[in-house]
């Protein structure tokens, strides 16, 4: 059994007892600017606890206040993954990679969007929201939560394709990324076989760049994650962050030339 396998099967254990509240409609959604939901007494989404943030934060970043408000804005819009659920703030794989693009040498400055317990309908509601202020490039980490809900994997594809385009007509020409995501296995091969599948389908369909599953090499390894087994631990979000980035990258290039 490889890392990525050995994460969703832990996944799929810590959300099983609190399956039948999320499936219910127990689990409330996340309103724009407000807090996550989570499962009456149970774990039952990738976010088991409330959002440590209710509010659109940017990664701390170095520099004068004038260089870093003229930087080009990255926005993550994601899940507890994103938040860094169990993390400071410093510690979650987007300002880790503020850190690597200010190695680098790119101006950008990296906008933590994440929201513990939200599903793509929530971030689909969230989204007008988000884009209140304007970005040079998004990158969209959603689909977890409604994999352990059981989600029916064509409600996921249109929610995703609604964000995606919603992004593209509020922000022409601005990249986006779409992050790939994993359903726990409890669910049967037809049902991982068709919610891995959705993520390239809204990339090709939106021509979106698709990021590889965010976790890989990070599921399932016990020393990268916090007890849970489901959320990385600091060195966990450095190797996510290390996921992201060769898509992440030629982004920035071009945000760079640009500016």
């Amino acid at each position: 059994m490889n890392g990525r396998e050995r994460w969703v099967r832990r996944v799929a254990m810590v959300a099983v007892a609190g399956w039948c509240a999320a499936c219910s409609g127990s689990v409330p959604e996340n309103a724009p600017g407000g807090t996550a939901g989570t499962a009456s007494g149970t774990a039952a989404s990738v976010a088991a606890t409330p959002a440590t943030s209710d509010t659109t934060t940017s990664v701390p970043r170095s520099g004068n206040d004038s260089t870093v408000a003229a930087a080009p804005v990255v926005l993550i819009a994601g899940t507890s993954l994103t938040a860094g659920l169990g993390l400071d703030p410093a510690e979650a794989y987007p300002a880790v990679l503020q850190r690597m693009a200010d190695s680098a040498g790119y101006r950008a400055r990296i906008v933590n969007a994440g929201l513990s317990g939200e599903t793509s309908a929530g971030l689909r509601r969230r989204i007008d929201w988000l884009l209140r202020e304007p970005a040079g490039a998004v990158v969209i980490e959603t689909g977890a939560n409604d994999g352990l809900r059981g989600v029916d994997p064509d409600s996921t594809r249109e929610n995703l394709l609604a964000i995606v385009r919603t992004v593209q007509a509020a922000l022409p020409g601005a990249p986006v990324l779409v992050v790939q995501m994993e359903a726990p296995p409890n669910l049967g091969v037809a049902y991982t076989t068709r919610f891995r599948a959705l993520f390239p389908e809204v990339a090709r369909r939106t021509g979106a760049t698709l990021v590889p599953f965010l976790l890989e090499g990070v599921a399932g390894e016990r020393g990268l994650n916090q007890g849970d087994g489901i959320h990385p631990n600091a060195e966990g979000a450095v190797r996510a962050a290390g996921n992201l980035w060769p898509s992440l990258a030629p982004v920035l290039e071009r945000l760079d030339d640009r500016a």
